[in-house]
């Protein structure tokens, strides 16, 4: 159970910053923090991976603290994100292929992996343009600093305290489910011409 929630985890921040988690899973793995078997755990997890991966990270930190720039590194990351999400649940599981059926094992991490990190890169490609706009460019820096900070706080999580995962996915998905229930509100107020 603790090897799918700290997947959960990294895939999570992973939709915000997809080097940030793979970086830190990367240290976790060479620390031996974290058990990872298999091909792809291996590679991800190896010295050179680390290097790419920093290289990686310094390209997409600066490209998403400039207005429009992080609109297209956005776009660019729709594909990234989701990857990394997938990748990073599959070398979690790795452990547990003797328990489970490495095939089915290897499919539902990549499905669920890739859901956790698309959803929250969707959400983060949606309110960006929002934040430009409504802050002429200002509020993208602080923005993206925020989003960078929550990534690695809940990469951490994920890696050394993986049941508060659940807190973090649950605050997640009541925030989204606030955020529609007051733009319908918002609209109907609208609407009825209250707004």
């Amino acid at each position: 159970m603790e090897a799918i929630l700290s997947g959960l985890g990294l895939s999570t921040s992973a939709g915000l910053n997809a080097y940030l988690p793979l970086i830190l899973m990367n240290l976790a793995a060479q620390a031996g923090i974290i058990d990872t078997k298999g091909v792809p755990a291996e590679v991800l997890t190896s010295k050179p991976a680390l290097v790419v991966f920093l290289i990686l990270l310094v390209i997409e930190t600066v490209a998403d603290k400039i207005p429009a720039v992080d609109s297209v590194n956005d776009i660019i990351n729709t594909a990234i994100r989701p990857t990394a999400g997938a990748l990073m649940m599959v070398v979690s599981t790795s452990g547990m292929s003797g328990q489970v059926d490495p095939e089915v094992l290897t499919i539902m991490s990549l499905l669920a992996g890739s859901a956790s990190a698309g959803s929250v890169h969707a959400v983060k490609a949606t309110a960006r343009p929002v934040v430009t706009l409504s802050t002429a460019g200002m509020g993208n820096m602080v923005v993206s600093v925020l989003e960078d900070i929550l990534a690695i706080f809940i990469s951490l999580v994920a890696l050394l305290i993986p049941f508060f995962v659940v807190f973090f996915m649950a605050s997640f998905v009541g925030l989204i489910l606030w955020w529609i229930w007051e733009r319908q509100r918002k609209d109907m107020l609208r609407q009825r011409g209250l707004a």
